[in-house]
């Protein structure tokens, strides 16, 4: 899950990171397994990694998983750029799918191997991997590597179903003719990691064709939550995807259903409510008048009289207890908002109709590193998040207690082992296995898998 730039802020030293919000940071983890918080404030100082590729505390190692440019275990290709989105799900026999997303732009180094069955646009250089990992002693083991869907363009994030796939989302709406595609771009896909011809390279059309960030499904509704990320005015919407077969399983979504986008009476634009608790009754769901988009981008769309209501760079989105979660990263008035933040968590709970402002992040902090434009977030078993970091100098993995307490969990040197690569890799898709044991996370670039391994319970 995506979250604000600008969030976690320096207290003193490298290590010493805080984070400044106002809000209740423990509503982010309510109905989940996180919610057991074990009160620790972090693992101890980082290690200096002798390889010099990720420090850790004492008592964890890492293992690299896959890295850009090596060839895939399939023999398909080389193992494509931009690692970004990334999900684990259980697989038979106590293994593991790792599902990556490849976030390639028509420049990317390495595009993601076509192959048939699963190639949606031969032109699109985006697409996902599957990794197959086994456990023996304490060592993982990758026993397969391919490619699981190929041909797409910009996937960032997504989510996974209850079912155990994973949706992969398009953050661009390009159409047939630009940069090279033969199709239209901006899609949702499906993705099974344990048979992905099962899910070959299908649009889900009917859930819209916009820049896609991150998707949440109701478990026992089978609503699908999504968002948009849009960076500059007109912003994006948050929307609702009424399927026509709800919770029915692999390949459901492709029977259709109804896409609406969020009208919060009253308010065009998130960004001007900035107290924390704040709360709305009577949200209203418009249908979306062309979800593909065919002449008009949906959030320019006409919604009628009453409008509807927009927030800039609308990101991560995930389900907790009985109600889904959504991000707005920041917004600027400079870009078109109507007001600034450094970061909005969003709560909408169906059953009452009712949206909250749970938490405000602040204030703008850019100079002061560590602890620079968080990014991927996820819910540890152990209680608490664990936070990508995406920004300037050196790169964190960041753990975010209930209480507020931020502590480096992982540091990135630079390079990523590449002295070549001009730049620091920022972290992305930070994710843990099924049973809590192995924290798994990318560097963005160059393209490269770790898998964590340590106390993590202790």
């Amino acid at each position: 899950m995506s979250a604000t730039r600008r969030q976690i802020l320096a207290r003193s030293g490298a290590l010493g990171v805080g984070i400044a919000f106002t809000g209740a940071l423990s509503e982010l983890f309510a109905g989940t397994a996180a919610a057991q918080d074990l009160g620790h404030t972090g693992y101890g100082p980082l290690v200096p990694d002798p390889n010099g590729l990720l420090d850790l505390p004492k008592g964890f190692r890492y293992q690299v998983l896959s890295r850009e440019g090596d060839q895939l275990r399939s023999g398909e290709g080389p193992v494509p750029s931009n690692h970004d989105g990334m999900t684990a799900l259980p697989a038979r026999g106590g293994r593991v799918h790792l599902v990556r997303n490849h976030e390639n732009r028509p420049t990317a180094k390495h595009a993601v191997p076509t192959v048939a069955g699963l190639t949606y646009d031969p032109a699109g250089k985006g697409g996902c991997t599957a990794l197959t990992l086994d456990s023996c002693n304490n060592v993982l083991t990758v026993v397969d590597e391919r490619v699981a869907i190929a041909g797409t363009a910009v996937n960032c994030a997504g989510g996974r179903s209850p079912w155990g796939t994973w949706l992969t989302c398009e953050e661009t709406e390009d159409k047939a003719g630009t940069n090279g595609y033969t199709k239209d771009h901006g899609f949702i896909f499906e993705v099974d990691p344990a048979d992905p011809h099962r899910t070959g390279a299908v649009p889900l059309t009917a859930m819209g064709r916009f820049q896609h960030e991150a998707i949440a499904i109701d478990p026992k509704r089978g609503i699908v939550y999504e968002t948009e990320d849009a960076f500059l005015k007109p912003f994006g919407l948050f929307y609702r995807f009424l399927p026509h077969k709800p919770l029915g399983g692999v390949g459901s979504l492709r029977a259709g259903g109804r896409l609406q986008a969020m009208r919060v009476p009253g308010v065009p634009d998130l960004s001007t409510i900035q107290e924390p608790g704040a709360a709305f009754d009577g949200i209203e769901w418009v249908d979306v008048p062309d979800p593909l988009a065919a002449q008009t981008p949906v959030r320019l769309q006409d919604f009628g009289p009453k409008g509807i209501t927009h927030a800039q760079k609308l990101e991560g989105c995930y389900w907790g207890g009985r109600c889904v979660y959504f991000v707005s990263s920041f917004a600027r008035s400079a870009d078109g908002s109507a007001a600034d933040h450094y970061g909005q968590i969003w709560r909408y709970d169906p059953s009452a109709r009712r949206l909250t402002l749970v938490i405000v992040f602040g204030p703008d902090t850019d100079v002061q590193l560590p602890g620079e434009s968080p990014d991927n977030i996820c819910l540890a078993p152990s209680g608490g998040l664990m936070v990508c970091e995406d920004g300037n100098g050196a790169q964190h993995v960041f753990g975010v207690t209930r209480a507020g307490e931020v502590y480096a969990m992982a540091r990135g040197r630079q390079n990523i082992g590449t002295p070549d690569a001009p730049e620091w890799g920022e972290f992305a898709g930070v994710t843990f296995s099924p049973d809590g044991r192995t924290m798994y996370v990318n560097c963005y670039t160059p393209g490269t898998t770790f898998a964590v391994t340590g106390p993590w319970r202790r």
